[in-house]
């Protein structure tokens, strides 16, 4: 199911559905102090900012590539944004990405596009016990059919927003371009981890992998699963594999110790490695100097190293599990590495870009296979926003078509009895 770019009328709408829930979750005061707060901002900066730096810099050879090709509702979405993550609390800011607000908007939108239900399978499911007890959302071209592939997806929302509801939507999307490529019964989990501060690291490792262990178990096979995930959700992954990756090592040496001894038949691991991992502008260090302050991206530095601290703490936030860009064990990369590698998608002017194309390198040169796409004059998740903003059909779906395109390739053939899916996309 792939809808059409989001409209005003659909951001009204947005707005109606988020007002009683900002009162009933995140209470009156503090919504009215965010409100408050706002008004000047849309009406006074907002306007200030946006002619001077769209139009009276259009001159200037230092305007983003960004700005130059943005149509001016997503530029005006964009800066809302870029305050927002800057300066709206996160006990405020979470209840715009929750399901009572998200699921709802998405209902809305599917009617408006002639979609009375929805066009493929989907279950809310809970898992796991204890701290690793999570919830999570199944996509199923069918049912109870067992998948010829499972993307594995944890959101992003700097550990302290974000949910598989508000993501809802790009999933399906993703999903709808899998069948496209010629899968049977594409399946997605995307993953709904705890957030800070109600749960901290490394509550969120251990619910990502019980998530894994689930998606294992529906699978039946690791070499079906592609590892996913966004911004914060990318960290959670890569520390994910970490953990597998450790596992993996203190496994080969067991086989050499039994070896000695007897046979190592019937020694299996707890968690098999993924055929791939797919990340969307990863957040790899949580707190790092390559980060750079971007004049168009709608990360704040400041408010994604804070949330970095509220996550993992002032310790475990230098610790390479927590921040698996801290980690610089060549061998242990090597374990973690699934069968067919990484591949990454980051834009160009988005504030982790410096970090992720030093991790590229770093791994690159321990010769683990890894690749990255840049996206020029894009900012960060841009497969993920621009699905929503970008006005025409190709330019919606070009980082989902570039993510399907390298899952193929990676998953090395076409499934049985599909025609080969060439990638290409009408407007």
């Amino acid at each position: 199911m792939i809808l059409g770019p989001v409209s005003l009328i659909d951001c009204l709408v947005f707005c109606i559905y988020l007002t009683p829930q900002l009162l009933y979750q995140a209470g009156f005061f503090p919504t009215a102090a965010v409100v408050l707060r706002v008004i000047p901002f849309l009406l006074v900066t907002l306007p200030i900012q946006f002619v001077w730096n769209r139009y009276c810099r259009s001159y200037a050879s230092h305007k983003s590539s960004y700005l130059k090709g943005s149509t001016i509702f997503e530029d005006v979405v964009i800066r809302c944004v870029r305050y927002a993550f800057a300066s709206i609390p996160a006990n405020v800011g979470r209840v715009f990405f929750s399901k009572d607000v998200a699921l709802p908007f998405l209902r809305w939108r599917m009617k408006r596009h002639g979609f009375k239900d929805f066009p493929v399978y989907w279950k809310e499911e809970t898992i796991g016990e204890g701290d690793a007890k999570v919830k999570g959302i199944w996509i199923k071209q069918r049912g109870e059919d067992e998948p010829d592939i499972v993307i594995y997806y944890a959101h992003g929302g700097g550990f302290a927003m974000g949910s598989s509801y508000f993501y809802f939507e790009f999933l399906l999307a993703w999903h709808s371009l899998l069948v496209d490529a010629g899968y049977q019964n594409p399946a997605i989990f995307a993953l709904d981890y705890s957030l800070v501060p109600d749960e901290i690291y490394p509550t969120q490792i251990l619910q990502t992998l019980q998530g894994y262990k689930h998606v294992l178990e529906v699978a039946k096979d690791a070499s079906k699963v592609c590892v996913a995930g966004d911004s914060a959700g990318g960290t959670l992954i890569l520390s994910m594999l970490l953990e597998v990756g450790m596992q993996v090592q203190s496994q080969q040496a067991m086989r050499v110790k039994l070896g000695r001894k007897g046979s190592p038949e019937g020694f299996r691991p707890d968690f098999a490695i993924p055929r791939m991992a797919m990340l969307i502008s990863p957040w790899i260090t949580l707190a790092s100097s390559l980060h750079f302050p971007s004049p168009v991206d709608y990360l704040n530095r400041g408010t994604l190293w804070k949330y970095g601290h509220q996550y993992a703490g002032d310790t475990m936030i230098h610790g390479g599990m927590a921040s698996p860009g801290r980690c610089d064990d060549v061998k242990l990369w090597k374990a973690a590495s699934p069968e067919r590698g990484y591949f990454i998608t980051y834009g160009g002017e988005e504030v982790l870009a410096p970090d992720i194309e030093n991790f590229v390198g770093r791994l690159g040169a321990g010769k683990v296979e890894i690749e990255a796409r840049r996206f020029d004059g894009a900012i960060h998740a841009w497969p993920v926003a621009s699905l929503f903003l970008s006005s025409t059909r190709r330019k919606r779906l070009y980082g989902l078509r570039t993510i399907v395109g390298e899952i193929r390739k990676r998953f090395d053939k076409a499934p049985a009895g599909k025609v080969k899916w060439d990638g290409r996309l009408s407007d």
